[in-house]
């Protein structure tokens, strides 16, 4: 694993779903000289968007929980964009992942607590979902582990325009990890756009 260092600037303009991508596509490509001996580089890039907002990861303590008020009670959406590049011909394949991601209505204390554990200060919108202490989102009808910053359904499909089938169940295997029936599982894997 490589960590692309890059300016994750938004451009003026820019729609959450060109500019997740535009990232995603930036760091697959920067750590083509982070690896060696590999075949292909695999990125990803998550954001979280509640109407007009994008927000990525918080700078602090008080923005943290600035993001989880503004979050509390109604649905936002989390982009996750994946990028594939396959060093030896240097083709790039992306895909997007839109889910709904309805919150609950957690109290102030909860935040404060959640937002001193440090956990909020590397995750897009400042939340964990799978963090079993908080426990952020209300319900989920979507790619649950799109939410969480990599979408299993849509690498495999990413992948399969590479020529490279998967060798095990990647949707059973992934909810069965996440304790998660996904509904949308079989949708993307059939090449729809869901969310």
């Amino acid at each position: 694993m490589a960590v692309a260092h890059m300016d994750e600037s938004r451009r003026a303009d820019e729609t959450p779903h060109r500019y997740v991508l535009r990232l995603a596509e930036a760091k697959a490509r920067a750590a083509v000289k982070e690896v060696r001996g590999a075949e292909i580089i695999i990125a990803a890039d998550t954001v979280v968007v509640d109407g007009e907002h994008v927000l990525g990861k918080p700078l602090d303590t008080a923005e943290a929980q600035s993001m989880l008020k503004r979050l509390r009670g109604h649905t936002h959406q989390v982009y996750t964009a994946i990028a594939a590049l396959r060093l030896p011909d240097g083709k790039l394949v992306t895909d997007l992942c839109v889910t709904d991601v309805p919150m609950r209505s957690y109290s102030d204390e909860e935040i404060e607590l959640y937002a001193r554990s440090g956990d909020p200060l590397d995750k897009a919108g400042a939340y964990a979902i799978q963090h079993p202490g908080f426990n952020p989102v209300e319900s989920m009808a979507g790619c649950y582990a799109g939410v969480m910053g990599l979408p299993l359904c849509h690498l495999l499909r990413t992948l399969r325009k590479l020529d490279l089938p998967p060798a095990a169940d990647t949707a059973m295997n992934c909810q069965a990890f996440l304790h998660y029936e996904c509904p949308v599982s079989s949708a993307i894997l059939r090449g729809e756009q869901v969310g």
